[in-house]
């Protein structure tokens, strides 16, 4: 009888039963065991045996099941019995070890119902193996704790979901499925060197302050200076719509096409938009007023001097309060009062979230991926995937080359005061290129 099932430690017995969808094979172990599990003793006899179904791998696109005779033995010396063991087996989950490890990787890139529907397995077996897939990788790669952490949110799944990221490598530290305070707190409590952490960027989510003031009360928080001057934006775009209602038709469709053109800086326009820039200006004072608002306001960030970015905060705070734009600027003084500290932080070592310019295509990119499984699918994808790593340079090795190094006593051990591992995270540009290819 032709062996189809090659597992070492099982022989099939009868020919194989098989209808459109599903194929049955009767099997039993090939070698009775040789000594008790409890003393060793080598005097065993069989006791007992039952019938279990034991789930394998499709073969020719048909589920497989075996029907194993499971024999029970009972020790002569010590009276223990036992079931025989099999190295084939995962007695967890009453499958083949291998069909396990599949079952790992297709939760990965199909739906719980699709793997389930494949191996002819139960969703809630799937899912179990999965979440004890998921745990084992948690545990595998440990991420370097960064020096400079990113706190900020993207949406996946119709959910805003809480990132870490690794300011200075700009690589994904971590994910979560949401961002509440809690949910920060007990992840920024689990990293062990947390210490080590020196500056924290983030918006102006009250939340997240609140929560690194609890667990890393040594580090600096700094507010993302692109998430200040997108309240800027806004408040210009907030003007440029409550001129609309004196205007005709065919300038509203115009200037909603061109208010990209406002959202530049200055000194970025080429030449037709510096002159479509001048003819809007120069025939709308108010936008002209609340543009030159919004280019006075980035001006405070071109300094490197915090005390000078103060002074120009406060030149430009005074000018505004004045200006007939007030009331549409009036978010962004607000938040710059309440949040001044941590706003001017940014001068010290000017830290951003270094993925805030790609996130959109991110976001768009993973939720087109994300249709029809689940986020804890989507994180382990993200996460665990190797090809999306990026790892610290092995040392430089000598002895590759053959020479002697004995006149060099170099300590090529960088002393630290937190664990180093050799692993930063995902690669936020690497994630960007595999998902634009659709590789994940």
């Amino acid at each position: 009888m032709t062996d189809l099932l090659f597992l070492p430690d099982l022989k099939v017995i009868e020919s194989p039963q098989e209808n459109e969808t599903d194929m049955m094979f009767k099997v039993e172990a090939i070698n009775p065991p040789d000594r008790c599990p409890e003393c060793g003793f080598d005097k065993l006899y069989k006791h007992s045996s039952r019938k279990q179904l034991i789930m394998d791998l499709p073969i020719r696109l048909k589920r497989v099941g075996l029907q194993l005779n499971r024999r029970r033995y009972k020790c002569r010396e010590c009276g223990s019995t036992f079931w025989e063991r099999l190295i084939s087996i995962d007695e967890k989950r009453s499958m083949t070890k291998r069909l396990v490890e599949a079952v790992e990787q297709a939760s990965m890139s199909k739906t719980f119902v699709e793997v389930a529907e494949s191996v002819g397995v139960d969703e809630k077996t799937v899912r179990n193996v999965f979440k004890d897939y998921v745990a084992f990788k948690e545990r595998e790669y440990q991420f370097e704790t960064p020096k400079w952490l990113g706190i900020d949110e993207i949406h996946i799944i119709r959910k805003p979901r809480l990132v870490l990221t690794n300011v200075e490598r700009r690589t994904i530290f971590d994910i979560k499925p949401n961002r509440n305070k809690e949910t920060v707190i007990q992840r920024l409590s689990e990293i062990s060197d947390r210490t080590y952490i020196e500056y924290v960027t983030m918006d102006m989510w009250r939340p997240y302050k609140d929560a690194v003031n609890t667990v890393l009360p040594h580090a600096k928080v700094v507010v993302d200076k692109f998430h200040v001057v997108k309240i800027a934006n806004s408040a210009l775009d907030s003007v440029r719509k409550s001129l609309r209602a004196n205007m005709t038709p065919e300038e509203r469709r115009t200037l909603m096409r061109e208010r990209f053109i406002l959202l530049k800086r200055k000194h970025d326009l080429d030449e037709r938009e510096a002159f479509l820039l001048d003819t809007w200006l120069g025939s709308l004072p108010d936008l002209k007023e609340a543009y030159e608002l919004k280019e006075e306001f980035y001006w405070i960030y071109d300094t490197d001097d915090p005390y000078e970015g103060i002074e120009r905060y406060n030149q430009w705070k005074r000018r505004c309060l004045a200006s007939n734009s007030k009331d549409a600027y009036k978010d962004l003084v607000r938040a710059v009062d309440n949040w001044q500290g941590e706003i001017f932080s940014y001068f010290d070592k000017r830290l951003t979230n270094a993925y805030t310019e790609s996130i959109n295509s991110i976001i768009r990119q993973v939720e087109r991926m994300g249709r029809g499984y689940s986020f804890e699918a989507l994180r382990a994808k993200i996460l665990f995937n190797e090809k999306l790593h990026k790892k610290r340079k092995p040392r430089f090795n000598s002895s590759a080359f053959g020479h002697a190094m004995s006149n060099f006593n170099f300590d090529w051990n960088e002393v630290t005061d937190h664990d180093i591992t050799d692993n930063f995270g995902v690669d936020f540009s690497t994630l960007i290129k595999i998902l634009e290819k659709g590789d994940l």
